[in-house]
This record gives C-alpha cells, sequence and structure tokens, in this order.
C-alpha cells in the first residue's frame, strides 16, 4: 500500500518538470540550435583557454619562419612577420568576443529601458518611439564611421591605443543597435501591462517603479533573451566590419576582423589567413544566430500550444 502511495505521488512530479526542464526539451528540438550551441562553447571556450595551453606568443616574430603553412611548430602557419596564426587567432578571439558580449550589454540595456519607458508609460511614449525611428532611419556604419574618425584619437590618448578604441567600439555599437530591442520590448510590455495581475497591483497602491521591476520586466525577460543573443552577432560582424577597413584595433592588437584585414595582403600567398579568421567569424555568428532562433521558440508559449 505505501509504495502504491508512493508511485501515486511521484507521478505529478514526473508530468511538473521545471520551467528551465520545459526550455531545454523545447529547444533540443532544434537540432541546428544545439549544434550551433556545441559550436559556440566549444569557440568561447576555446578562446579563453586556449592561450593558456597554447603558448606561443602572438606578437613574437620570426621573420625566418614567415608565410608558412601548417606545420608542427605552427599549427595554422604563420603571417607575413612570422607570427603564429593559431596564437593571433585565439586572442584576437578573446577581443572579438569581448567587444560583442559587452556592445550587446549596452544595447540592451538601452532598449529594454526604452521599451519599457515607452511601452508602460503613454506620456513617454510618442518622444521616445520618434526617437527610436530616427535612429532607425539613421545609416548605421557610416554613422559608426564618422564617430570612429571623430573621437578615436581623443579616446587614443585618454585610455591608450586599445583601451581606447575598445570603449569607442562598444560605445557606438551599442548606441546604434538599441533600436530594435526597444521595439521588441515595448511590444510585449503592451501585450501584458494591461492584465488582471497588473491592474491588481495597480489598485493594491503598489508603485509603477515596483510594477515595473516586480511584474513586468519578469514578464518581457524572453523577448530581452532573445534580443541578446541575436545582439551578439550583430556586434560581432559590426566589429569585424570596422576592423577590415582598418578602422578598429591597431595591427598589434588582433582581432578576427583585423587578421582579415592584414591577410588580404596576402591571400594568394597564403590563403589560410583569411581562411582561418573568416571561418571563425561565419561560425560564431551562424551559432548564434541558430541559438537566437531556438529562444525566441522554445520561449513562445503560443507555439506549443496542442
Amino acid at each position: 500500500m505505501t509504495d502504491t502511495v508512493i508511485a501515486t505521488a511521484a507521478v505529478p512530479a514526473e508530468q511538473s518538470p521545471s520551467r528551465f526542464g520545459e526550455f531545454w526539451v523545447r529547444f533540443r528540438r532544434h537540432k541546428a540550435a544545439v549544434v550551433g550551441l556545441c559550436v559556440f562553447l566549444f569557440i568561447v571556450l576555446a578562446v579563453a583557454v586556449g592561450p593558456l595551453v597554447y603558448w606561443i606568443d602572438p606578437a613574437t616574430l620570426d621573420v625566418r619562419s614567415k608565410n608558412q603553412g601548417p606545420s608542427l611548430a605552427h599549427l595554422l602557419g604563420t603571417d607575413n612577420l612570422g607570427r603564429d596564426t593559431l596564437a593571433q587567432l585565439l586572442t584576437g578571439g578573446r577581443v572579438t568576443l569581448a567587444v560583442g558580449f559587452t556592445a550587446m550589454f549596452l544595447s540592451i540595456l538601452v532598449g529594454t529601458t526604452v521599451g519599457l519607458v515607452s511601452g508602460y508609460f503613454r506620456r513617454f511614449e510618442n518622444l521616445l518611439m520618434r526617437v527610436t525611428d530616427l535612429f532607425l532611419a539613421l545609416p548605421v556604419l557610416p554613422l559608426l564611421l564618422v564617430m570612429i574618425m571623430l573621437f578615436r584619437d581623443t579616446l587614443r590618448a585618454a585610455f591608450g591605443p586599445s583601451a581606447g578604441i575598445f570603449i569607442l567600439l562598444v560605445v557606438a555599437m551599442g548606441i546604434t543597435s538599441w533600436m530594435h530591442a526597444a521595439r521588441i520590448v515595448r511590444g510585449a510590455v503592451l501585450s501584458i501591462k494591461n492584465q488582471e495581475f497588473i491592474l491588481a497591483a495597480k489598485s493594491g497602491g503598489t508603485r509603477e517603479i515596483n510594477i515595473l521591476r516586480r511584474h513586468i520586466l519578469p514578464n518581457v525577460a524572453n523577448a530581452i533573451m532573445v534580443s541578446a543573443t541575436l545582439g551578439i552577432a550583430t556586434a560581432i560582424v559590426a566589429e569585424s566590419a570596422l576592423s577590415f577597413l582598418g578602422l578598429g584595433f591597431p595591427s598589434d592588437f588582433p582581432t578576427w576582423g583585423r587578421l582579415l584585414y592584414d591577410g588580404t595582403n596576402f591571400i594568394q600567398l597564403t590563403p589560410s589567413r583569411v581562411i582561418w579568421p573568416g571561418l571563425a567569424i561565419s561560425l560564431t555568428v551562424l551559432s548564434v544566430n541558430y541559438i537566437g532562433d531556438a529562444v525566441r521558440d522554445a520561449m513562445d508559449p503560443r507555439a506549443h500550444r496542442s
């Protein structure tokens, strides 16, 4: 009799998985996203741990070994100055991913704030949406180029060549890519702000800032996470494009985009110098896009109604 009771009590527990368990079940239905997640985690692990294991200094010059192909001494070959390509790729990946994550965080912070305020407070909606439309109408790449040309030397002098460019790229990409996140968050806020639990909180005298923090923000977290995953890919592509144009980090501070830029002049002699950083950028962006699509579908309850 006891065993029967225990077995009966265990059934609801199995039928009521946690929210993360439900999310993971839905997420892993997307085979491409699972592969993308594995690839992305491998890339992050490689650039985080790789320089600690692969001890060759990416700045070490060895002119006698310049423009070599893959070998035991240099697994992915060398550049025109004899620097190890794999060491540069691993070190440059740290910078590229750091720019991508930081710019994404700034973009989501601004976009979420604008989306919450414009969606919840009607008196600010018109002004904030017109500002959003204005930023959407601006050509992003020319705007980034103008900002870099105007502030590059000032920030270099204030923070150093590398730190100054890092701050400039992060801020420039962050303030030119928040608009889509703002629109997504605003739409989510508009869909829930008149629901009963929000009206009950207002009737109970809850302050509006607390309603936003305790009730609105947790319910739009899904939209924020989707925007965040896609924002990483956008920031990585933007940084790579600027570095490829020679407007990013200095040549002695490699990023994947900078490696592409430096390798184009030697593409006929050593095409691998372009292939490897291009492959790293493509795999990272592709995997993040697949992850973002799967996260959006897994967090959308309407996609799983039977």
